[in-house]
């Protein structure tokens, strides 16, 4: 169905103010935010605006005044817009932004892996499960833990290596290849 085009008297007087005033208009609203695109926009809703009240049936004694009037209005209120404030970004940007706090399915796969080194360090040499502990679960560096162990700090490098290598291959036995 096609839409109705106006005819008649006042498509003729709404073509002749457009002629009349579009310009001005536009003016109006780029002198505001010097954006030629921004002011064509406010221009065609003001525009806008006016052949709805022509089509409301509406009487508008001043066309000049009142166009002047909504696009300022306009313009003001795209000042207020958070589209204005905040702009938008690409999907594709907005896709990597990641949360605060992971995914409930990415917390039950870590915590599941970290069961599983649990057991096997459980399996693991006491000196493995002890040199491993003071660096990882407690954040030691090598000389203090070549302190509190009573040994060299290469020593403990050394120890360190050996018991890193023994848990990746018990991982790698058990199929993890990645801690999360």
């Amino acid at each position: 169905m096609k839409p109705k085009r106006a005819s008649g008297p006042r498509r003729d007087e709404f073509d002749a103010l457009y002629r009349q005033f579009s310009r001005e208009v536009w003016a109006l609203a780029y002198g505001r935010w010097a954006d030629a695109d921004l002011a064509m926009d406010v221009t065609q809703e003001a525009f806008l605006r006016l052949w709805r009240q022509f089509e409301e049936g509406a009487e508008v004694q001043n066309p000049r005044a009142w166009l002047m009037r909504v696009a300022r209005n306009l313009a003001e209120d795209h000042a207020k817009s958070a589209f204005r404030r905040n702009g938008t970004q690409p999907p594709e940007l907005m896709n990597g932004v990641g949360s605060s706090t992971s995914q409930p399915l990415d917390e039950l796969v870590r915590d599941e892996a970290f069961a599983q080194v649990r057991a096997l360090l459980e399996e693991l040499p006491v000196a493995d499960r002890e040199v491993l502990t003071f660096r990882y679960a407690l954040d030691y560096d090598a000389p203090a833990i070549a302190e509190l162990l009573g040994i060299h700090v290469t020593a403990v490098h050394m120890r360190l290596s050996r018991a890193r290598q023994r848990l990746a291959e018990r991982l790698a036995v058990q199929g993890v290849q990645k801690l999360p």
